[in-house]
């Protein structure tokens, strides 16, 4: 802990002031005082340069959230810990949207205080050094880039705030490891934590899986069944593929969020529970609300707060972290002795672009350890052909046998086909992918598969393929 940081104190409760003052003196921190949002911007605008503001949420005047906004104006880097009553549940989330790196709740004791402190000032290394941070059996969090340090924190502030909370982010970044951190780091840690995939279960049994049912209620219902908002009473639910799940379910969905209550299919008794939900998609979210494919009273009420995972080609500098944890985690798995990751292998897997992120990393490594064939497990990932067409080996020589130039030309036709006829039927059916997976008779799964493997996406012209992920 730094014993020369500059602290700016700023509440206007007297009492409270000089608790806090004589909590922080006693570190032999150097603190200046504030009453008002307005003495303490004119303290920053006449020189002070604090390392921390204390800033309290409600004062007269110029109240917290405008001091804190008009402080990351004149100070940008600044951090600001706000502190607030229990009931400010709304102006917390709404400081945490400008900017505030955590919140403590008044009336607060030394340890908890001394914590914040540490964590804003950087004293606190654990949580930012980059290391594997485990969460259960095979799931860990990774914060070693900035963008990640940034979620991981903004992840710790909201989860102490009982809120819903949606996760965004493409396939394979992460988002359901995310929401099992909320829950660790959340008041709910000891309680149950639950994932739905709301894509991987057919719609007219979707319903059940959630709510439950009575006898009777369906053909096969021969006795009752809770539903997972039951088993999870107090715990944490992630809805996984929120966009996946049909609107007259989402209209349920809005009420239990409104009222936590519902009713099991078949019964007209309510049941009451207690359960945070988190939701994740991977879906365009103004081009699903456009289609109504997302109710937008829906969307607005799990919109509380959002955190945007990036994908792993813009946090390149955790692809090595992550090769040897996924290296020593298979090895063992697998009761094979782990392969070294050589300078080569680790400039390949910085150069690509990873368009099925973390989960196709994984795989990569999978399949290397069982192969065990270095120049094979690069030529994986490395470009095939030149400008011209022409294909390379691993060795960069042009392959001039003309029955593998065959194949390959074969090969190559056959996937812009199937490329084509996957972006035909996502375009008809509006990018609902489970209608466009049933359309081409293939599994949800696969279709998951190919739109990666194609670098499929959205676009307004028809049948139009991105070259990227």
């Amino acid at each position: 802990m730094s014993e020369t940081a500059n602290i700016l104190l700023v509440d206007d409760e007297p009492g409270m002031l000089r608790y806090i003052r004589t909590l922080l003196e006693v570190d032999d921190y150097k603190v200046q005082t504030a009453t008002t949002g307005e003495e303490a911007l004119k303290h920053v605008e006449q020189g002070l340069d604090p390392d921390l503001v204390l800033l309290d949420l409600l004062m007269p005047g110029i109240d917290g959230l405008q001091t804190l906004e008009q402080l990351r104006q004149m100070k940008p880097g600044v951090k600001v810990v706000m502190l607030s009553c229990v009931s400010d549940t709304r102006k917390v989330v709404q400081a945490m949207r400008l900017g505030a790196h955590d919140y403590l709740t008044k009336p607060f004791q030394k340890a908890e205080l001394d914590a914040v402190i540490d964590q804003c000032l950087g004293s606190n290394q654990q949580v930012y050094s980059g290391d594997i941070e485990e969460l259960c059996d095979d799931v860990f969090f990774v914060a070693a880039s900035a963008a990640m340090r940034k979620i991981r924190s903004q992840a710790a502030l909201v989860a102490n705030v009982d809120i819903p909370v949606l996760l965004l982010g493409e396939s394979g970044t992460g988002k359901e490891v995310l929401a099992r951190l909320i829950h660790k780091l959340s008041p709910r840690a000891h309680r149950t934590f639950l994932k739905v995939n709301c894509a991987a279960v057919p719609a007219d049994l979707l319903e059940s899986e959630l709510f439950g049912y009575e006898p009777g209620a369906f053909t096969g219902a021969t006795h009752p069944k809770p539903g997972k908002f039951e088993l999870c009473n107090k715990g944490t639910i992630l809805l996984d593929e929120i966009g996946e799940m049909p609107p007259l379910l989402q209209a349920k969905l809005l009420h239990v969020l409104q009222d936590q209550q519902f009713s099991r299919l078949g019964s007209r008794s309510v049941i009451k529970v207690d359960v945070r939900i988190l939701a994740a998609t991977n879906i365009n979210i103004p081009e699903a609300l456009a289609t109504k494919r997302l109710r937008e009273d829906l969307y607005y009420r799990l919109n509380a707060f959002t955190l945007q995972l990036p994908p792993l080609r813009e946090r390149k500098e955790e692809i090595p972290i992550l090769l040897k944890h996924f290296m020593a985690r298979l090895s063992e798995r697998y009761a094979r002795p782990p392969l070294p990751l050589s300078p080569t292998l680790l400039e390949a897997c910085q150069e690509y672009s990873w368009p099925g992120n973390l989960r196709e990393l994984n795989n990569f490594i999978k399949r290397y350890l069982i192969l065990g064939d270095e120049k094979l497990a690069i030529a994986e990932i490395q470009p095939k052909l030149d400008s011209n067409g022409a294909r390379f080996d691993i060795a960069g020589t042009k392959a001039n046998e003309s029955v593998g130039g065959l194949k390959s030309l074969a090969r190559s036709a056959k996937d812009e086909a199937e490329a084509e006829a996957i972006a035909k039927a996502l375009d008809e059916t509006n990018w609902n992918r489970k209608q466009a997976a049933a359309l081409l008779k293939i599994s949800y799964k696969a279709l998951l598969y190919k739109i990666r493997q194609y670098g499929i996406a959205q676009s307004k012209s028809p049948h139009r393929l991105s070259a990227g992920a």
